[in-house]
């Protein structure tokens, strides 16, 4: 099978790599965080914000979309691109995540999820036949196959019994996918349980697929679990095709990720947590609702050079934060973005550089936290 990926550079002394991937929408230099814009749209921000921020590519929800205002509508439009006026490539999420997120609306076969609206109550199937007529209805660029995620704690059994139906159901969602030029990928499971994610990588990659995402990451566990699941998982994929943990992460969990190997990220972190009124920055993060910023004149990042802190003081962005001004989530959100799309770029450079072991010390260094071990 043909990759999608090709290789840029890669580290000396660690799995860092950086590369692109090419989609019917464009091309996306690797590593890339991806802004997730759930039900076609990123929230707070427009589509000329994400192409100031330098995105590259964003994130939608087959469940959100299967629902409201259905694929078929969006369908009719010629493609969700031109429906949300956005002409970068989109990865669609197949809702396996969201209908575990929603298990008290849900049921679980061999079939598909069977489940109860969260808007109406109506009862609807999704099987992964329907995962991928939906996604191929939106047009994504990059679909992915419709999985069942593993809850932390989980037993080894229920593990097991997941890990086996994802694999079956992914083989349907290949079978099932039409030759329009959309990529698939595969998503590998096996919860907590290194031989299950070694099972679930082989059982993936027999099937072939145009790239494999991490799933069932970020829900729970300690967050060296995760890591050490990720750098075990990530060895194990084919290095000609791109890798993508779902779900992850904070700034330190991207860096972490990178270190290990991953290409491709999402993560609703810097668009909720602006919406709260909380900024990163390259020294950690700020608070604005904090008193400290009453009468602050300085820009929330002294290092950064987005729309928002070119033009606004930290003691504006508290005021249009305590007056619950929508003024404040587009100007924190237009940050948030920045700061992660620009800590990709940053990783990008030093791994083409080879010198990603000491981008990841000077990292750590200015937000005077302990260098994790690696």
């Amino acid at each position: 099978m043909t990759s999608p990926f090709t290789l840029h550079a890669r580290s000396s002394r660690c799995p860092a790599r950086c590369g692109e991937v090419k989609t019917l929408h464009g091309t996306i230099l690797t590593p890339v965080f991806m802004p997730v814009g759930t039900q076609a749209t990123v929230k707070g921000v427009t589509p000329e914000n994400l192409l100031d921020i330098g995105a590259q590519i964003i994130l939608a929800n087959t469940y959100h979309l299967f629902l409201r205002p259905v694929h078929e509508l969006i369908r009719g439009f010629g493609c969700l691109h031109r429906f949300m006026n956005w002409h970068g490539p989109i990865l669609t999420d197949s809702g396996g995540f969201q209908i575990y997120s929603l298990k008290e609306l849900a049921r679980i076969t061999e079939e598909g999820a069977a489940f109860k609206s969260h808007l109406d109550g109506s009862s609807l199937f999704l099987s992964p036949e329907d995962a991928v007529a939906v996604q191929e209805a939106l047009g994504s660029d990059i679909m992915m196959c419709l999985d069942t995620c593993i809850p932390y704690p989980a037993s080894r059994d229920e593990a097991e019994k997941a890990t086996a139906l994802t694999a079956r159901w992914a083989k349907r969602c290949r079978a099932a996918q039409h030759q329009t030029g959309q990529l698939l990928f595969g998503i590998v499971q096996g919860g907590m349980y290194p031989d299950l994610r070694a099972r679930s990588v082989l059982d993936m990659t027999e099937i072939g697929f145009d790239g494999y995402a991490l799933g069932g990451l970020s829900v729970g566990e300690p967050t060296e679990l995760m890591y050490d699941m990720t750098g075990r998982t990530a060895e194990l994929l084919p290095a000609a095709f791109p890798k993508y943990v779902m779900g992850v992460g904070t700034p330190e969990d991207l860096v972490e990720c990178v270190m290990r190997g991953i290409d491709m990220f999402d993560c609703v972190m810097p668009t909720r947590n602006a919406r709260n009124g909380m900024l990163f920055t390259s020294r950690g993060r700020l608070v604005i609702k904090n008193a400290c910023y009453y009468n602050d004149a300085r820009p929330v990042d002294e290092n950064c050079t987005c729309y928002t802190c070119r033009n606004y003081s930290r003691a504006y962005l508290r005021h249009l934060y305590m007056a619950r001004e929508i003024m404040a989530s587009q100007l924190n959100t237009i940050h948030n973005l920045h700061y992660f799309v620009h800590l990709m770029a940053d990783m990008r450079r030093a791994i083409g550089a080879d010198r990603f072991e000491i981008f990841r010390k000077e990292f750590y260094d200015m937000r005077e936290q302990q260098l994790p071990p690696g």
